[in-house]
Formats: C-alpha cells, structure tokens, sequence
C-alpha cells in the first residue's frame, strides 16, 4: 500500500464532500414537488397549443355540446 500524504487525502475528502454535496442538491431540484408540477404543466400547455391538438379538442368540445343541448332539448 502506498504512503499517502495526509493533506492529499485531505484535499481528496473535502473534493469528495463538494461532489456529493453537488449531488444531493441537484437530486432534491429534480424531486421538488412544485418544480415537477410547473414541468408537467408547462409540457401539456406545449402539447395543447399545438395546432392538430387544439383542433381536435375543440371539434370534441363542439360535439360534446351538441350532444348535451339534444339530451337537455328530448328531455
């Protein structure tokens, strides 16, 4: 076993202290409940604003009220 320099196993720990700091910092941003909400959100406002999207929903919009004004209407 080689004879190590205890400032270097020193420098070494405290490299490794700082990586792992980095670390647990950047895992808890990724598992902050409010970050991933404004992530998902913020992903289906892009899906919804797409033009075949938006198309497609309000041809559904459309039908579903004319579906509800006949039921509403035969009742």
């Amino acid at each position: 076993m080689a004879d190590r320099d205890p400032e270097a196993i020193k420098a070494d720990i405290d490299q490794a202290r700082d990586r792992l700091a980095l670390t647990v910092d950047s895992l808890a941003e990724r598992a902050n409940p409010q970050r991933i909400a404004d992530d998902v959100k913020a992903a289906l406002l892009a899906f919804v604003k797409k033009p075949a999207v938006a198309a497609t929903l309000a041809g559904v919009t459309a039908v579903t009220v004319i579906v509800v004004v006949r039921r509403i209407r035969n009742n």
